[in-house]
């Protein structure tokens, strides 16, 4: 009976000892936390400004993004790519950075080809559409940056409380005319433009337009300047 006993005790000794030795390590290192892989996404961020212009047929130079994974560069696939050839008109840039497991981050710019036409237009040249303008519609105001000649830089152009914050491109290629041309803006989650857009000197300065743009409406909205 005491030699049974003393096998079993042994045995379950054994199993102790082969349990002890075949205990996993737990990992914890750059790439994992146990059985954990540790995913690392990317970051993007532009540099410069959210709009940018130069004229068709000169050198256009992007500044870049600041694009990185684990802290460390990462690449970058910019879409489209603007050069001297590029027509003339307003690009949505997007730059996207992807991790080995597929998720990616981008962040996006304003690009607009001036054409030589407006660059050589004096009114054009002269012209500074910047300021604030007010819709009395709804008591929001707009505001116009100017970028560069014929370009302008247009926050809140819906003249609505939710748009504050939001910008979109308006340029103004001929005399005293502005348009917004059809732009891809994330601002917005998809395609912006405008419709029937007059601007009147003044004074007081104002314009109006249709709002092309998701929840709009078709309504004409007009601005003053303040």
């Amino acid at each position: 009976m005491k030699a049974k006993q003393h096998i079993v005790l042994f045995l379950m000794l054994a199993t102790m000892a082969s349990v002890s030795c075949n205990k996993q390590t737990v990992v914890d290192n750059a790439t994992n936390v146990g059985i954990s892989k540790i995913v690392y996404f990317p970051s993007v961020t532009i540099k410069g400004d959210r709009v940018l212009s130069f004229t068709a047929g000169s050198t256009f130079t992007d500044p870049g993004v600041t694009a990185t994974l684990n802290g460390k560069p990462t690449t970058v696939v910019t879409s489209p790519t603007i050069s001297s050839s590029t027509a003339a008109g307003v690009y949505t840039v997007t730059y996207t950075a992807t991790n080995p497991e597929g998720y990616t981050a981008s962040d996006w710019r304003f690009v607009v080809v001036v054409p030589t036409s407006a660059v050589n237009d004096p009114v054009v040249a002269a012209n500074d559409f910047s300021g604030t303008y007010l819709r009395a519609a709804t008591g929001v105001t707009s505001t116009w940056t100017k970028i560069g000649i014929g370009v302008y830089q247009v926050e809140n152009p819906g003249g609505a409380s939710v748009g504050a914050g939001k910008i979109a491109v308006v340029t103004n290629f001929s005399g005293m005319n502005i348009s917004m041309p059809p732009q891809n803006d994330p601002d917005y989650g998809g395609q912006v433009s405008t419709s029937g857009a007059v601007y009147s000197a003044g004074p007081p300065a104002t314009y109006h337009w249709v709002f092309n743009a998701g929840g709009y409406g078709t309504g004409v909205r007009t601005f003053v300047k303040q």
